[in-house]
């Protein structure tokens, strides 16, 4: 057989996979240092109760005849869509209908699968630096071109740099795709309204769909900053938003997110007529996903429950007074830093340009901190790191006093 030569043309190793794999030699030859990991964006505090109730119950569900439930619905439970369109939109002035929502095993997938829906040449505009997903999967579609200097031939980038707060304006060359993130991972800052409705009036000009990864949105605090797309003039016309549970209520090992596709949203065929995106995905997932676990769905659900906003708040704001103390620390160890206060990441610069895999090794081994190199992330990453805000505050505490102590010499 032949196999998709695509998946060839990328590097051998997946960043986080990279980083994991030093970390573990680096442990190996120094079983007795004590290493705070601030790398990967997982998360430590516990399922919210109120979720975990709702899944005990549900498990018991499954125990009875009456109530047992097999296969479910490829979209989603109503239950779940119903409560995402009433809590997570309507309280913006967003009227987002049920069945524009589809319920998933999260984010990162829906991130990958979408290219089923779109043409293979399609050219596809992402942000350097960038979450590697949307140029991965993309290049395992074909989209990617062929590979020099670290840059794919068919993609548009676009630079995230100080220059422009990190934050990637419309470009002047045509994109069919476009990938945004805001807050952005890895570098923590988001877009105003103003600098949305940039990419939505370029989108609709372009007929270009923008797919926009709202993964952190629980982490706002700016009111000028939006929630989400659709609460800019024009989106729906424009925009698949994609949504997590993970960061906010601790699904990193249920996974659960959930797309919207709106009924507004429509592609082209080859011969010029009007496709309704909403009707590929929806024919993508009845096709290929047999929906999310019934269990972990009723405890999503859960979290919309006035006890589960809240104890997903105090998630939440864990993790930001993480992110603050990082954010303030850093800046206090002389480090120039981005993020951290619409976001659980920190964008941190080297001291005094050494490239972010120098930079990653000197913490590693000096402090025995674990970061995220930023070139990881694209070429316009290089002389950062990414640090979480997702590890517990007690750790969070002792990493910071060993920056200080350390950097401040």
């Amino acid at each position: 057989m032949k196999i998709n030569d695509n998946f060839e043309k990328l590097p051998e190793s997946y960043l986080f996979s990279t980083v994991a794999a030093r970390l573990r030699e680096y442990r190996e030859a120094n079983p007795d240092a004590d290493v705070i990991r601030m790398d990967i964006g997982d998360v430590t505090l516990p399922i919210p109760d109120a979720a975990i109730q709702a899944m005990h119950r549900a498990v018991d569900d499954m125990a009875q005849k009456s109530t047992f439930h097999g296969y479910g619905p490829e979209q989603g439970y109503a239950f779940l869509r119903d409560a995402v369109a009433a809590n997570d939109y309507a309280p913006l002035g967003v009227d987002i209908a049920s069945d524009e929502i589809f319920i998933s095993d999260g984010a990162k997938s829906d991130l990958g699968n979408l290219g089923d829906i779109y043409s293979r040449d399609s050219i596809v505009a992402v942000a350097d630096p960038g979450y590697p997903v949307y140029v991965d999967s993309n290049v395992i579609d074909g989209r990617g071109g062929s590979l020099a200097d670290r840059h794919w031939s068919r993609f548009v980038y676009l630079p995230c740099s100080e220059q422009n707060g990190f934050k990637p304006v419309p470009p002047t060359e045509h994109a069919d795709i476009i990938f945004l993130c805001s807050p952005a991972n890895p570098t923590g800052v988001a877009f105003s309204r103003a600098e949305l409705k940039a990419w939505v009036d370029y989108a609709l000009a372009n007929d270009a769909v923008i797919v926009y990864d709202s993964a952190y949105c629980a982490y706002i605090t700016d009111p000028d900053v939006p929630a989400s797309i659709y609460q800019i003039e024009g989106a729906r016309q424009c925009a698949i938003e994609i949504r997590s549970f993970s960061k906010t209520a601790g699904f990193t090992g249920l996974r659960c997110g959930y797309t919207v596709v709106p009924h507004s949203l429509f592609g082209f065929d080859e011969e010029g007529n009007k496709v309704s995106l909403r009707k590929l995905w929806l024919r993508r997932q009845t096709t290929k996903f047999n929906g999310a676990s019934y269990i972990i769905q009723r405890g999503a659900e859960a979290l919309y429950s006035d006890e589960g906003k809240k104890q997903v708040r105090a998630n939440v704001e864990y993790y930001l007074t993480n992110a603050r103390l990082i954010r303030e620390s850093m800046s206090k160890a002389g480090f120039t830093v981005y993020g951290g206060d619409n976001s659980p990441y920190i964008w941190v610069k080297s001291p005094n340009g050494e490239p972010s895999w120098e930079l990653f090794d000197t913490c590693l081994k000096r402090v025995n901190i674990s970061c995220t190199p930023g070139v990881g992330f694209g070429d316009a990453g290089e002389g950062f790191i990414r640090l979480t805000g997702f590890n517990t505050f007690e750790n969070t505490k002792e990493a910071m006093r060993r920056f200080l102590s350390y950097f401040q010499q």
